[in-house]
């Protein structure tokens, strides 16, 4: 099987050469690391990493493959959002032969799927240290015979209004409704507050929803730089100062954070 070159390239010069087992384009973001033996469908679906290229430490990943594409009730069952998230892959060693009772395809055929290029043949032990020595770095993955392309930093932009739901959404039928303040949440903890007696009421980021009648506040985290959240922070302070207010006396409220 041909796998066609794909380097890394990072802001400060250093390169490190691969090859391709995601879909064939160019990418740019910020490159990130997690240290997680397993749990790479759930990184890669994860919001909170939008806009970043993933690296993952654990040397072998994609044995396991990737389970099916389920969703009920409006919830994923097996991912943390409807799509994968992360900008691009990095990995040391990729297994193109996979084995588990819940696969249904390659993590190769997920990435093309949802047009994400990864990188296979990187030192990513170098590669980490490298991240924790120098801080926040921007990379691309580019292709060496084709046109290069600028980096791009996903600060730069809103990634909570791009992660974030864009219509309020009904989950569950409990006893206690919390409103979930979506600034790019996984889908677990959806499921999470479900299983405790819950109606959760899921708002996008600069939603107001002081006018709703809850129980719970529940805001949650997401990509990105949090500066752009003006409109989610006087939402919750409206919110709080209203609950302090001389006169009202409503214990039942509660408010928390992911």
């Amino acid at each position: 099987m041909h796998h066609k070159p794909l380097h890394l390239v990072l802001e400060d010069g250093t390169v490190f050469k691969g090859k391709s087992f995601g879909y064939e384009k160019p990418v740019a973001g910020e490159v990130v690391f997690s240290t997680g033996m397993v749990g790479y469908t759930e990184s890669l679906s994860d919001p909170s990493y939008a806009g970043q290229i993933l690296t993952l430490t654990y040397p072998l990943i994609g044995n396991y493959g990737v389970p099916k594409d389920e969703i009920i009730n409006g919830i994923s069952t097996f991912y943390e959002s409807e799509k994968i998230q992360a900008a691009g892959l990095i990995v040391s060693d990729f297994s193109f032969e996979y084995s588990h009772w819940n696969a249904t395809k390659s993590l190769s055929d997920w990435l093309k799927e949802n047009q994400v290029p990864a990188v296979y043949g990187i030192d990513t032990r170098e590669l980490t240290k490298l991240v924790r020595e120098k801080g926040t770095m921007l990379g691309k993955l580019v292709f060496p015979d084709q046109e290069d392309i600028s980096f791009v930093n996903p600060d730069d932009e809103n990634q909570v209004a791009k992660a974030s739901c864009t219509e309020v959404i009904t989950y569950g039928n409990g006893k206690n409704k919390v409103v979930l303040v979506d600034c790019g949440v996984k889908h677990n903890i959806i499921r999470c507050l479900l299983k405790r007696d819950t109606t959760v009421v899921r708002v996008p980021w600069d939603y107001d929803f002081n006018g709703l009648d809850f129980d719970g506040l529940f805001i949650s985290n997401g990509p990105g730089n949090p500066a752009y959240c003006e409109a989610t922070v006087a939402n919750i302070r409206k919110a709080m100062l209203s609950w302090n207010s001389p006169g009202i006396c409503n214990f039942t409220k509660s408010w928390f954070c992911c």
